[in-house]
This record gives C-alpha cells, sequence and structure tokens, in this order.
C-alpha cells in the first residue's frame, strides 16, 4: 500500500505546478493511485486510512508554500508556521480518504466502465464539495493541472472544471483497469481521442472576436513587507503612475489594469495619493481599474465602520463611481473565524478584518463590461459565472501573489485561473504586484504573459464576446446532477451489495 501512496503522491507533485519539474499528464497518477488503494484495500478502514496519508502527503506538497505568509507577513514563529500546509492538507486529505473507501465498496459490486464512470463522478463530487465545505479551498483541481496544454482543458467549456476533473479521473481508472477489463480499454481510447479531438478542434474553430480593446496591466513588483508603511506610500503611487504611463504613451490603452490593493491607502479618501491617481486618468484620457482597501461608516456616532477589499474604477474624467468588492474572502487572511479563539491576528495588514461585498456587477468601460475576480476569486467557478450572467463580455482577475514569494503557488494560481476563461468563453486579463500577469484566450491560451519579480507593463487587445458556452448555459443544474448520479450510483452498490447476502 504504502508503494500506491507513494505513485499518488508523486503524481501529484509533479502533475500539479511546482518550481522544479511539471509534466501534466502525471496528475492522472493521482486519482489513480488513490483508487487503486481503494480496489486493493483489505478494509474500509485501510482503504481510508491509506487514501488520506496519500492525500495528505501530495497536499502537503502542493501548498508548502503557506509558510510562507504564515511566517514572513503573518509574523508567526517558524514551529508554528512550518505545521500549517500539513494541518490543511491532512483536512483535505479526509476527501481523498473518502474517495478510496468509495472505491472499496464499489469495486466489490461492480466492474469495467461502470466502476469507472462512478470514480468520475465521485472525483467531481469531491472536489465540488472542497469548493463548498467551510468556505471553500479548490486549489487542487485535477482539471487546472492541464491549463499548461490548451487542447486537454476544453472539455470545461462543457463540463466545467469539476466536471472535467470527473472525466480525467473516469480516464484515469481505465487505464488502470484495461488489463482486467477490455471494456475499459475501449473507454479509455475512446476518452483520449475525444478530449484532444474536441481540444483541438475548439482551439481552431473558436472565434475570439475582434481584439481591439487594448488593455495595459502595471505590474509594480512593490515589497510587501514595506507598501502598508505609511511613508513609503508615495514611492508605490509613483511607480505605478510611471509604469502606467510608459504603457499608455506606447500603447493607448483604453484602461490600465493595477493589482490587487496597489494603493496601500484609503483611495475614497481625499488625499494627495488620491489626487495623483485622478490626475494620471485625466491627463492621459485613459481608465484605471486598481486595488484598494474601502470602508463604508456604519454609525456616525460611534464612528463603526466595516472595511472592503474594493477594486475601483478610476474612468478617464477621474472619477470614482464604479467598484467591485471582493465577495469571497481569505479565512485567516482578510478575516478571522474563530477570532476570540485564535493566537494571533489575521495575515493581511490593514486595520480590522474585511467584510463581503454584496450586489457586485461588471465595471463598464466604453460600452465594455469587465467582470471583476479579486485574488483566489479565480479559483471559483461560481464566482466568474455570476459575472457573465451579469453582463460582463471578459474577465479581469486582479491579484497580489507577493504573498506567495518564489513557489508554485503563482503558477498554480494562474492554472486555476486559467480554467475560468475556458468555462465561460471569455477573454481574461491577469494583473498582479509580482506576477504572474497575463492575457489568456477564450480557449485558455496564454497570449502574454510577464516576468515574476520585476516591476514592467504588460499589453493586449482583447475582444469582448457575448456568446455563451454550453457549461454557462447548464451550469444551474449541472451541480445536482453530479451530485444526484454519484448518490445514485452508490446506492446502487448498497443494493448489489445486500443481493449478494
Amino acid at each position: 500500500m504504502l508503494s500506491l501512496v507513494l505513485f499518488a503522491t508523486l503524481g501529484a507533485w509533479i502533475g500539479f505546478a511546482n518550481p522544479l519539474f511539471h509534466f501534466p499528464l502525471a496528475s492522472l497518477a493521482f486519482p489513480m493511485g488513490i483508487a487503486w488503494i481503494g480496489l486493493r484495500a483489505t478494509s474500509g478502514k485501510k482503504a481510508f486510512r491509506f487514501g488520506w496519508l496519500a492525500g495528505l502527503l501530495a497536499a502537503t506538497g502542493c501548498y508548502y508554500w503557506m509558510v510562507i505568509p504564515v511566517q514572513t507577513y503573518g509574523g508567526l514563529p517558524w514551529f508554528i508556521a512550518l505545521p500549517c500546509p500539513a494541518l490543511l492538507a491532512a483536512f483535505m486529505g479526509v476527501y481523498y480518504g473518502l474517495f478510496s473507501v468509495g472505491l472499496f465498496y464499489a469495486g466489490r459490486q461492480t466492474s469495467g466502465i461502470p466502476l469507472c464512470i462512478l470514480a468520475g463522478f465521485s472525483w467531481a463530487t469531491m472536489e465540488m464539495l472542497m469548493g463548498t465545505i467551510l468556505s471553500g479551498f479548490p486549489w487542487m483541481n485535477l482539471a487546472s493541472a492541464f491549463s499548461p496544454w490548451p487542447f486537454a482543458i476544453q472539455g470545461a467549456s462543457i463540463l466545467g472544471a469539476y466536471g472535467l476533473s470527473g472525466v480525467l479521473t473516469t480516464l484515469a481508472l481505465a487505464i488502470l483497469l484495461y488489463r482486467t477489463y477490455r471494456s475499459a480499454l475501449l473507454l479509455a481510447v475512446g476518452l483520449v481521442v475525444l478530449l484532444t479531438g474536441f481540444g483541438f478542434y475548439r482551439g481552431l474553430a473558436f472565434d475570439t472576436g475582434n481584439s481591439n480593446f487594448m488593455v495595459s496591466i502595471a505590474q509594480g513588483n512593490v515589497d510587501q513587507g514595506m507598501k502598508w508603511i505609511p511613508k513609503y506610500q508615495a514611492e508605490t503611487v509613483r511607480k505605478y503612475v510611471k509604469i502606467s504611463l510608459d504603457a499608455i504613451r506606447n500603447k493607448a490603452p483604453k484602461v490600465v489594469i493595477w493589482p490587487e490593493t496597489a494603493m496601500p491607502f484609503y483611495l475614497q479618501d481625499k488625499t494627495p495619493f488620491r489626487q495623483a491617481v485622478q490626475i494620471l486618468a485625466q491627463d492621459s484620457k485613459t481608465s484605471i481599474i486598481t486595488g484598494s482597501p474601502a470602508y463604508r461608516i456604519t454609525d456616525m456616532k460611534t464612528n463603526q465602520y466595516v472595511l472592503f477589499n474594493r477594486a475601483w474604477l478610476v474612468d478617464e474624467a477621474g472619477r470614482t463611481t464604479q467598484s467591485y468588492d471582493k465577495v469571497h474572502l481569505v479565512p485567516f487572511g482578510e478575516y478571522m473565524p474563530f477570532e476570540e479563539w485564535m493566537p494571533f491576528e489575521k495575515l493581511v495588514q490593514a486595520a480590522g478584518n474585511f467584510v463581503s461585498g454584496k450586489d457586485n456587477k461588471p465595471l463598464y468601460i466604453d460600452g465594455v463590461a469587465l467582470g471583476m475576480l479579486i485574488c483566489y476569486e479565480a479559483i471559483f467557478p461560481e464566482l466568474a459565472q455570476k459575472q457573465v450572467e451579469l453582463g460582463a463580455n471578459a474577465l479581469i482577475n486582479i491579484s497580489n501573489d507577493a504573498w506567495f514569494g518564489d513557489t508554485s503557488a503563482p503558477r498554480q494560481h494562474l492554472n486555476l485561473s486559467i480554467m475560468r476563461a475556458v468555462e465561460q468563453g471569455r477573454w481574461l486579463v491577469r494583473g498582479t504586484n509580482t506576477g504572474i500577469s497575463a492575457f489568456v484566450d477564450p480557449v485558455g491560451r496564454i497570449v502574454s504573459i510577464g516576468t515574476q519579480f520585476q516591476a514592467e507593463s504588460l499589453s493586449a487587445t482583447i475582444a469582448p464576446l457575448k456568446t455563451k458556452t454550453v457549461y454557462h448555459q447548464i451550469f444551474p443544474w449541472l451541480g445536482h446532477l453530479i451530485y444526484s448520479l454519484t448518490i445514485l450510483g452508490f446506492f446502487r452498490v448498497g443494493y448489489l451489495a445486500r443481493l449478494k447476502k
């Protein structure tokens, strides 16, 4: 069993983005190994134990970067920061342990193609639950491992990232069982032909639109440890103004995108910093989208207020009449769950806890609706879905991946973001503080990509699109269908078990 644990673990470490060697196809070894554990286990307890262990080790290797924000920016000692990735991985490992248990029981009552398909539905269900329970953290989405290969992820335009993960798991199990069941071999070949054939076809046939809307990204590469220091604020503004002016002179964009919390002050207040941003927009006749903390007074008498992680649109007249407040906040980073019991403060260096935004709509520039996603909101399919439902014909993801340092996290984050472009059939503009900034077309191809840890601008033309993907149209009931078919599949397993007694 330990050899299978190692097999699954290495599949995840190599298959998901990492700084050493990334080979997407290896990620299939992850569900294959955990399923194999379940099929070979002699009891449900052993299936869970070794499936959980495989998930623990795999997730620890993919989450190791969490040590940096917890220790460096959270100010916690190493002996507390080091276990954090393993603690989260131990919790996520429960999902993989349960998946292994499911295959343990299913493998004793069914076989061949039905077993492979049930494994796929189970994995898709597991990933959806990962994205929902306790705020959700679907970071290890199997489909996203294949983002560097655009042809392999086009199925997400029909089934979404979770559904595509299920198909990939079905493929992994069919490969595992091809010697035992001839039908599994036929299924594996059929899925490979279908996924690659549709992938290449969509990549060639999809109309990416008339790309005439010029956008520039300003990547400031501002030191995360210094940006909130008051005396450094002016330098931060100057840096972004300079980068933006260079881009405006050379590319004449309709809008310049600044990262999440690029402005480490309240842009809504009348300050010289706000004035500098307004003057830039007015003089250059160019709109700016920038991240900044914001507040709303809730009680004038006691001066109570709530905070938001906001994206402001400063239009070409210098007005800030449109904004987007982050909806899905990061636990322990932007707010503190169970705050009264926690021995440390949250990691974001700003006063107080943030609250979720309400009634957010796309930001409009010259009739183009830009759907906003702030930071890791881009890993949640439902948030991009909502923006497109509200009329967004392009997606903008602003983030501050300086928290992660020089680790695998920025590339993993980018790969997850790419899935939103494919699911919704929209151009994606991703502007970050330290990288990885990029322009992604509606089929997941990176059109332009920036250099990490370098202050620079990045420009490209995008096309506002209105056509909606199959996934967007079936989204309201797709999740319910996957849940229902998974439950029915295991009811059938239980029924067959009772018949044999």
